[in-house]
């Protein structure tokens, strides 16, 4: 089912077609914008409230500035919608996120308009700068920059180092804060407060209602805005000074805060921007949901609901026709609660992702105890590792693609000085439709390689349980990773009594003669199903849960290289450096020969898709894991495949 758009929107496929409207259709065509967003959301799902926020906003940047020459860049991409609408991806916008179809986030290969890939919060200014400054270099003094970030994602570091560095810099750039008080979850720390300081300052609005005073009378004296603002620097300092600003004191001009939902005086206030050199800071205030009443009532559930009805506003929820297993996250923030209880010694961290880790039930429980430090991974993690040098018990929770930011901060801050901190890292593997940019690939290898670490994952809801479990008993030193995947698991009666696990042993699910499959984490489901196709087909096929990357369980490799010289393994991580990897080493340390088959997550770029749609491109599902074996049994052509 294809949405038709609205009247100004059918003729629009191109910023170029934007700029025909007059400026009085532009009230109108951010109405049709908005509706075909929510029309399509609605149905195909997606993310949501971002978007509908910066839709005038995005229509303004759009008339005014000559994209793609004049570069802009998205701050993450939740909020991009609009613009791929408006850049030629309309009559595609139905395949957003879906396998094979359009990203859910700006991405270079897809657009020229599209100038810098995003997915991770908090790139945009650093982006832009090397963009303006190869402009200077290039002696394109004329050229545009534009990075536009929201409040939740300003609160990470490399925002901060970008800013430095821009004000010491003659960049041609504007940085445009679309401040919505929110990320996904409501933004804390002390930049909130300061910019609602801002915005709810009488010296500030005084200071605004001036400038934009002024900067209109422009035209009328015929001079520039650079003249005139030129001529009022000192006095727009001390009005700024006064109140300590932030980004002044960083040498960036700064403008606002200016009404991000009035199209026309945005329209305005960036044309009069265009003139004004050096690096430069809009603050645009506006509502996350904005148009769509749910959405702006409850901006944590609405950034990306799934498909609903765009007239009640209920989500739709899949038909349960038995009971249904919980998802890991549900699983990992119940257990912490549970293990928080006995143990006062437990505390939680996450960055910004307090509702997504499912971290928000101990914030809820127990405030004092939780932390959500915003969306700063690298402090996360050292934040962490100091509360353990106090003897405390941490679980930082952090989603395996954002781990990777705090990458330093794991090694120097908590193994080099053997700190037991527990890391639990959600969405493990294939993120789903959120793609590349959020695939947790790499965990797997990049914590196995550290010294003083040990590194876990569970197959299922129980296993995941017993590893919380164990990781909250003292012990000398290693950080402790638990890693896992988006979605749901296989237990729906998952609130097993919790026992420790012996470090560095797993376990036999099915016994077998022929060949094994060794599996590690919830993937392992994939390897039973497959086991018992084989069976049906005269293979004898053992599985085992290795249940540890590091350590591995030597006894029982043991046992398997001795008794199996056919033997498949799977990961839901990179098979470079990956689990496959660690027991190749094993074996060749050994002087083992058998064949070994590894599958898992190959070494390209894997676009988006749903994640069974993922592990079968890959060919590590069931069918994957079931053809392998009849192949290295040569059993192949007997089978029925």
């Amino acid at each position: 089912m294809l949405i038709q758009p609205g009247e100004l929107l059918a003729n629009i496929n191109s910023p170029e077609d934007l700029k025909k409207l007059d400026q009085s259709q532009l009230v109108q065509f951010s109405q049709e914008l908005r509706q075909f967003i929510i029309d399509n959301v609605s149905i195909y799902g997606g993310h949501f409230g971002a978007s509908l926020g910066v839709v005038e906003l995005t229509t303004a940047l759009h008339y005014v500035f000559n994209t793609p020459e004049d570069q802009l860049i998205w701050d993450v991409g939740h909020q991009a919608y609009g613009h791929k609408i408006i850049t030629g991806r309309k009559e595609d916008f139905h395949t957003n996120r879906v396998y094979g179809g359009i990203s859910g986030f700006p991405k270079r290969k897809e657009s020229e308009y599209d100038a810098f890939g995003v997915g991770h919060s908090s790139t945009s200014i650093s982006a832009a700068l090397g963009m303006a400054l190869a402009s200077n270099i290039k002696g394109e003094t004329q050229k545009q920059h534009i990075a536009v970030i929201g409040d939740g994602a300003m609160t990470g570091g490399i925002a901060f180092e970008g800013m430095n560095h821009a004000g010491a810099s003659d960049a041609n750039m504007i940085i445009i804060l679309n401040d919505n008080c929110m990320s996904i979850d409501p933004n804390v720390g002390a930049l909130k407060e300061y910019l609602t300081d801002i915005t709810t300052s009488h010296t500030y609005n005084r200071m605004r209602d001036d400038i934009w005073k002024l900067l209109g009378k422009v035209s009328a004296f015929g001079k520039s805005a650079q003249d005139v603002v030129g001529k009022l620097e000192n006095s727009i300092k001390s009005f700024l000074l006064k109140q300590s600003n932030l980004f002044e004191s960083l040498n960036l001009r700064y403008f606002g805060p200016v009404d991000g939902h009035d199209v026309n005086h945005l329209v305005a206030v960036l044309n009069d921007l265009k003139d004004i050199p050096g690096p430069k800071v809009l603050h645009c205030i506006t509502t996350k949901g904005k148009g769509f009443a749910p959405a702006e009532k409850d901006q944590t559930k609405w950034h990306a609901p799934g498909k609903f009805d765009k007239i009640t506003g209920e989500i739709q929820k899949k038909p349960v026709t038995k009971p249904q297993a919980p998802k890991y996250q549900q699983v990992f923030g119940e257990t912490l609660v549970e293990l928080a209880k006995d143990n006062d010694k437990i505390v939680g961290v996450t960055p910004a992702m307090p509702s997504g880790s499912s971290m928000n039930i101990m914030m809820k429980e127990m405030p004092d105890r939780a932390f959500d430090v915003g969306i700063a991974e690298q402090h996360a993690v050292t934040f962490s590792a100091g509360l353990a040098t106090q003897g405390m018990t941490v679980f930082c929770n952090i989603y395996s693609t954002f781990m990777q930011r705090g990458y330093d901060q794991v090694i120097h801050d908590v193994c080099i000085q053997d700190l037991p901190v527990n890391f639990c890292l959600d969405r493990a593997g294939f993120a789903g439709a959120d793609g590349p940019t959020h695939h947790g690939n790499y965990d797997i290898a990049y914590m196995r390689c550290i010294p003083n670490m040990i590194v876990a994952a569970p197959m299922n809801e129980q296993e995941l349980r017993n590893m919380m479990f164990t990781a909250q008993q003292p012990r000398e030193g290693k950080a402790f990773t638990i890693r896992y995947p988006r979605g749901a698991g296989v237990m729906p009666e998952w609130k097993t009594p919790m026992e420790a696990i012996e470090i560095g042993k797993g376990r036999q699910v099915v016994e077998g003669d022929e060949i094994a499959i060794l599996t590690v984490g919830h993937i392992g489901n994939y390897a039973v199903e497959a086991c018992e196709k084989l069976g049906e087909e005269g293979v004898s096929a053992a599985h085992y849960d290795m249940r540890f990357v590091k350590p591995l369980d030597e006894e029982m490799l043991h046992e398997i290289f001795q008794k199996f010289d056919k033997v498949i393994t799977v990961e839901d991580g990179c098979l470079m450096g990956g689990f496959g990897s660690a027991v190749l080493e094993f074996m060749a340390e050994n002087d083992y020969s058998a064949k070994v088959k590894r599958l898992g997550i190959p070494d390209r770029i894997v676009e988006h898709g749903e994640q069974y749609e993922l592990h079968k491109e890959c060919n590590f599902d069931v069918e994957g894991i079931f053809s392998c074996a009849l192949q290295l049994t040569e059993k192949a052509l007997s089978a029925k495949v």
